[in-house]
């Protein structure tokens, strides 16, 4: 990796930290740089303003991270149910990325960006309708093998499913302890197992 891609990284991780600890409209540009340990001109060589930086976030780091994480689990789901649970699991309890203080960082970036930044929109609507369609297509790939009931409506679940997780995660950030997402993982796994 040359010189200058290993700046505009490092520069992207940082304001990602940053931006994930603090929020977005109060992390500034000079945060940025001090943090970084950049100058201001290299910063600006990179991005033409703090909006470009952010959405360069979305794209370069949240993407991958969401492809990988969120995605591809139920890509090769072979019980797309049980993926779904373990998925939710995963991300609320063990993964390392996001902690309970500070949520989900595209559930963050929608509330506090979304009404004033379209381009932020239409990227953070991209990214949860990528999860959306594998959801909806993992569950009829399990109908098609007889693991979920063909009465069970593919998009119906993925809604109750992604709405509790966005919820959960907010409401975690308020009560500051896992064990309201035990709570929520149990009517989860209840709900899940009434598809089958």
């Amino acid at each position: 990796m040359k010189k200058s891609q290993e700046t505009r990284l490092h520069i992207l991780q940082t304001a990602f930290g940053l931006i994930y600890n603090n929020g977005y409209q109060t992390t500034s540009v000079d945060e940025i740089i001090a943090k970084t340990n950049v100058t201001k001109g290299a910063f600006y060589y990179h991005f033409k303003t703090k909006d470009e930086m952010g959405l360069a976030i979305l794209n370069e780091l949240l993407k991958p991270i969401f492809s990988t994480n969120f995605i591809e689990p139920l890509k090769r789901a072979d019980d797309a149910l049980e993926t779904i649970y373990n998925l939710i699991y995963h991300l609320l309890i063990n993964d390392p990325l996001m902690t309970l203080e500070s949520g989900c960082p595209a559930s963050n970036l929608t509330q506090e960006m979304a009404p004033w930044n379209r381009d932020f929109t239409m990227t953070l609507n991209e990214l949860s309708q990528n999860w959306e369609q594998a959801m909806i297509q993992a569950i009829k790939n399990s109908q098609e093998k007889g693991l979920i009931n063909t009465n069970a409506d593919p998009k119906e679940i993925t809604v109750f499913v992604l709405s509790g997780y966005w919820g959960i995660r907010n409401l975690g950030k308020l009560e500051t302890s896992k064990s309201l997402y035990l709570v929520f993982l149990k009517g989860l796994k209840s709900y899940l197992n009434s598809q089958r």
